[in-house]
């Protein structure tokens, strides 16, 4: 009889559980999932209950195998995914590819990879879980459904190799609607007056105008601004109040998914990516000795605070012996879930407290050590005494004008002595003010004011959408990471400087997409079905009755889009520019090559040409010096005027009697070649990566600054930072198995995106 076998998703947790469980079991991976959806098909039987058609993954047969040849004859297999919807998913296929006569299956979960969080785990089994399966399940069929239908009208009405999503486009939205916010946006002048006041001693005092005769204070102008200075050189100045309070700040709770994606972009820098894979090897176990893989942190993905008491009684113990009594409360702090939490999973936190950063650093890579550090110190603070802020606020009075200052010291640092959140950072930030009493007159110094503009709500961050989803309940915590990346790689959206800006095909994309699925992009309607897939696992809503419900206005508005939604290809939407050589109107369209305008006369004039969007958003022609050289160049070949035509390498010349006559030239800027945007990579050098071509006449990229820069490579330079990495440029690959992709140049990073031809 073989060995009960133990399946968990990831190989790389096979070593850490081998060691904890011994010789008595065997361990193998699924390597993720391996029955879904086929991928040429929609693979759902709509008229009998939404059945979902449920394939083994291409590519996955190795991987069913070894796990058939694992089990051998055992009765006993204990799944083992990860504790969430995805991997009661993998737990069901599994046991649907390993079921055999008398072979019994358990569910275990494995919150953390510690010895003792295992070998309980393995003692209490539990029956695999239909409502989470179906839960898991019907957001699948959610997905696929969303994507099947309106991917392929994307195909016909706007380029091909498009799609669209539940959650993606919804995403997406929220960054066009915060971008036309921002063209929308118009600038106010206002100023303001800040005054710095001498006392008897120093520091001097700055203080900042807040009203007038007791009602708050605008000032719209310089003349309003010149016109109050005047007035306040003749006043005198008088401390009418100072408030002293002292105020408790208690310390935040451990790390959910979402804030943890948070915090490790800000003061980390990571991407949400990035988080979240160095999180997952925290998780699955590291070697903190030869033959000692452990794992170091809870369960990743989870919207939980929950914390067990026994951890937190650790912690405190920890407190009392590194911190000292004063800084340990009487008992253990627990915190309350939001509403909307699943309560699945703890809150994200070390296994174990002495395995303090300082302690196991030799054994951690940076970013491990730099994200693990996070996690420690988050927990530990939330354990410890609530901090103690000397607050004060001062009033000076000025006749009618009222000045305001305030300031806060640290009086006991409590947890803050370990660990402030980001967002709190500023406000304990200390600021020394001087010593005053009510009554005593102070020294103008110096009144100066200042102009200012109202400025326009920002783009968005990483950190900031992660919790523009959260705070909207779009998607959840364990989807965030791959939300973000998909938007990047469909090219829906740019990452420019830290801060997402949706792409002309994102504008164009989203607009059709809210014309006809309003529904289906709305924030509250996504959020809502959430809401509904929480209610599905809880065993409160039926999955064949939401389906339902979506399926029927949806396939609705399926069918009206069909003919209903505009043909970018075609028609293309109408903008309010003429044409300059006959003066039709321009539409934009898209081309399998990207956005453009277009005379709406064609084929009587074939007037094209590139655009780019101002700061408000209004489009703009982009005259380029080819289509000047275009008017002047005829043929070669037959004599007739050259066009400027737009191919996958950008501009290029071709012979006005296509396709009668199919000669072309291509267009280069300088001597050498076109340039691709992106900055030379090398330290020092100020040069472009451009286009140029070899001896033989192959294409390769090399720096504009040569003989002095010897940067050069064959694979395209694309101007996109990569999504893990600090690398400023991706390269364009080719290859027949893979297609084209675009790759992180950094071989230690690996990131590859999804196929893109």
């Amino acid at each position: 009889m073989s060995k009960p076998l133990v399946i968990v998703e990831s190989p790389a947790k096979i070593r850490t559980l081998q060691k904890h469980l011994g010789k008595e079991y065997n361990v193998a991976a699924t390597v993720g999932h391996i029955m879904d959806l086929p991928s040429k098909e929609i693979g759902i039987d709509i008229d009998n209950g939404f059945k979902p058609k449920y394939t083994h993954i291409p590519g996955k047969t190795k991987v069913i195998t070894a796990l058939k040849k694992a089990a051998g004859n055992t009765f006993d297999i204990y799944l083992a995914p990860d504790p969430d919807r995805e991997g009661e998913a993998i737990a069901w296929h599994a046991a649907e590819a390993l079921k055999k006569k008398g072979r019994r299956f358990h569910r275990v979960l494995f919150h953390e990879l510690t010895k003792t969080a295992v070998l309980e785990a393995i003692k209490s089994p539990m029956e695999l879980d239909p409502n989470k399966y179906e839960a898991q399940k019907t957001r699948r069929i959610l997905d696929r459904l969303v994507g099947y239908r309106i991917s392929p009208l994307l195909w016909r009405k706007v380029k091909g190799g498009l799609s669209a999503g539940r959650v993606q486009s919804v995403t997406v939205r929220i960054i066009c609607e915060r971008e036309r916010a921002i063209h929308a946006f118009v600038s106010e002048e206002y100023w303001s007056i800040t005054a710095l006041l001498e006392a008897d001693a120093p520091p001097p005092l700055t203080a900042k105008l807040t009203k007038k005769n007791n009602k708050k204070i605008a000032i719209p102008n310089q003349e309003a601004s010149s016109a109050i200075v005047n007035e306040l050189a003749n006043e005198k100045y008088i401390v009418d109040k100072v408030v002293k309070k002292t105020t408790k700040k208690n310390p935040p709770p451990p790390f959910i998914t979402s804030k943890l994606q948070q915090e490790a972009i800000n003061k980390l820098r990571f991407t949400a990516k990035k988080t979240m894979m160095v999180a997952q090897r925290l998780y699955e176990g590291v070697d903190l000795g030869p033959g000692e893989p452990v794992g170091l942190i809870t369960y990743m993905r989870t919207d939980s605070v929950r914390i067990s008491a026994e951890a937190a009684n650790e912690a405190l113990a920890f407190i009392k012996e590194t911190f000292g009594g004063e800084y340990a409360p009487a008992k253990p702090r627990f915190f309350k879930n939001a509403k909307k939490a699943q309560d699945a999973h703890e809150a994200i936190r070390p296994t174990s407290v002495f395995n303090s950063p300082e302690k196991i650093a030799s054994s951690l890579t940076k970013d491990q050590l730099s994200l693990y550090t996070l996690i420690w110190k988050r927990f530990v603070a939330s354990q410890m005494s609530h901090a103690l802020i000397d607050k004060v606020s001062i009033t000076v009075k000025a006749g009618a004008y009222q000045f305001s200052a305030g300031g806060s010291t640290v009086k006991f640092p409590g947890f803050m002595a370990l660990y402030t959140p980001s967002d709190a950072e500023k406000e304990t930030a200390k600021k020394q003010l001087p010593k005053l009493r009510e009554g005593m007159e102070l020294a103008p110094k110096k009144i100066e004011p200042k102009q200012h503009f109202t400025a326009p709500p920002p783009r968005f961050s990483e950190a900031s959408l992660v919790k523009e989803l959260e705070e909207n309940g779009i998607g959840r915590p364990s989807t965030y990471a791959a939300i973000l990346s998909t938007i990047r790689n469909k090219g829906y959206v740019d990452f420019i400087s830290g801060y997402f800006r949706p792409s002309e095909l994102g504008f164009i994309v989203n607009d059709l997409l809210v014309e006809n699925f309003p529904d289906v992009v709305n924030v509250d309607f996504t959020a809502r079905m959430e809401d509904t897939l929480d209610k599905i696992e809880a065993a409160s809503e039926s999955a064949p009755d939401v389906l339902s419900k979506f399926y029927g206005p949806f396939n609705e508005k399926v069918d009206a889009a069909v003919t209903d939604m505009l043909n970018i290809k075609g028609v293309g939407f109408s903008t309010e520019l003429k044409c300059p050589e006959c003066g039709v109107s321009l539409h934009l369209k898209v081309s399998k090559y990207g956005p453009y305008l277009a005379c709406d006369a064609y084929p009587d004039c074939s007037y094209t040409s590139d655009y780019v969007r101002d700061e408000k958003g209004v489009i703009k022609p982009m005259e380029s010096q080819s289509a000047a050289q275009a008017v002047q160049q005829n043929c070669s070949k037959c004599d007739s005027p050259m066009v400027v035509k737009r191919g996958k390498f950008g501009e290029f010349l071709a012979c006005s009697k296509y396709p009668d006559c199919k000669n072309t030239l291509s267009i280069n800027s300088g001597h050498n070649g076109k340039t691709t945007g992106v900055k030379c990579p090398e330290k020092k050098c100020a040069g472009d990566v451009v286009e140029r071509k070899s001896k033989r006449g192959k294409i390769f990229y090399g720096c504009s600054a040569f003989p002095e820069c010897k940067f050069a490579t064959w694979d395209k330079p694309i101007a996109q930072g990569c999504p893990q990495c600090d690398s400023i440029y991706l390269l364009e690959k080719t290859t027949k198995k893979s297609g084209t992709r675009r790759v992180c140049p950094d071989k230690a990073c690996g990131y590859t995106s999804e196929k893109i031809i």
